[in-house]
């Protein structure tokens, strides 16, 4: 590897590491506890300027991340759907961090390809499928790790309901203790709906909210069960303890369905990327070995027939190891 290509590795790295400290950093906290002091100060001290600073202040940095969202925005598709699927991470990442998180892996992914001796356009074609697809499925990691500990959680939170219940307290405040008592994510999403019911909406209207953000059948099943019972009348408590126990059921249904698939499921992942392991391995073994797959016609018409082979498999394989209860 000569020098021009070491300067432009060391360039490359650096954009990246520049982009995602930017991206993933937020603010600093000593900047924070000193706007904090100064709001204090200036709230306390009567004095109008300083009300006024503190408000431009908050402004200016609220219009730098509406700004860097908007830009995202434009160029990323369906950023409702995007901004959607960064709230149910239930972390504070925005639309214009992941961007800039998908441009940094985009742009290291096609420089190190080029080095390697890989084609411009192929090497930036693979570039954009990294820096696409490793932040969406680093979110769906963190989407479905959270909606498992929510799911796991739920029926502890309507035990604690039920309870509540049969105490004499009213649904509004059972909800609102579930929110302060359970932790983890469970008690994130009652509190918001305490703090939606506490600006003036309603209970429905503040639960189907957060069944449709979430979008599990357990927590639709719980907002079907109250909306029902207030229809029709009932015993409330009742029901809440009879849905605690089927989605304790439906928990271990699914367990016992996991431990019995997971043996399919890891051959199905081995045999799917072992070929691409191997091509990667050799590729870097002996890149000019390699490189025929993107000259000779015949091998491109291998390679393709080969890759449709594989899809079809995989798609046979999914269908075989996933279950619906």
């Amino acid at each position: 590897m000569d020098l021009m290509s070491l300067i432009i590795l060391a360039a490359g790295v650096l954009v990246f590491l520049g982009l995602i400290l930017a991206a993933f950093s937020g603010p600093s906290a000593g900047r924070a506890q000193a706007r904090r002091l100064t709001t204090l100060r200036a709230r306390h001290s009567g004095s109008g300027e300083g009300v006024i600073e503190a408000q431009m202040m908050r402004r200016i940095s609220a219009s730098r991340d509406n700004k860097m969202d908007g830009v995202a925005m434009r160029f990323l598709p369906r950023p409702a759907l995007l901004k959607k699927r960064l709230a149910m991470t239930g972390k504070s990442w925005t639309v214009g961090q992941y961007a800039l998180a998908s441009l940094g892996i985009t742009v290291v992914a096609s420089v190190l390809l080029v080095l390697k001796g890989l084609p411009l356009v192929l090497a930036l074609f693979v570039g954009l499928l990294l820096g696409a697809g490793i932040p969406h499925k680093g979110v769906s990691i963190f989407i479905n790790r959270r909606v498992t500990k929510f799911t796991a959680k739920l029926p502890d939170a309507i035990e604690l309901l039920v309870r509540g219940l049969r105490s004499g307290l009213p649904i509004t405040e059972t909800i609102a203790v579930v929110g302060n008592e359970v932790p983890g994510p469970v008690g994130d999403e009652f509190r918001m709906v305490t703090d939606k019911m506490k600006i003036g909406r309603t209970m429905d209207a503040a639960l189907q909210e957060t069944a449709d953000r979430l979008g599990t059948p357990e927590f639709q099943f719980f907002v079907i069960s109250i909306a029902i019972q207030r229809e029709t009348g009932g015993n409330l408590a009742e029901t809440l303890a009879n849905l605690a126990n089927v989605l304790r059921m439906r928990g271990q249904m699914k367990l016992k369905i996991k431990a019995m698939s997971s043996e399919s499921k890891a051959s199905a992942y081995i045999i799917g990327a072992l070929p691409f392991i191997v091509f990667g391995l050799i590729w870097f073994i002996n890149g000019t070995y390699m490189q025929n797959f993107f000259i000779d016609q015949r091998l491109m018409v291998a390679g393709m027939g080969g890759m449709c082979w594989m899809a079809i498999g995989a798609f046979i394989m999914a269908k075989m190891i996933n279950f619906e209860i």
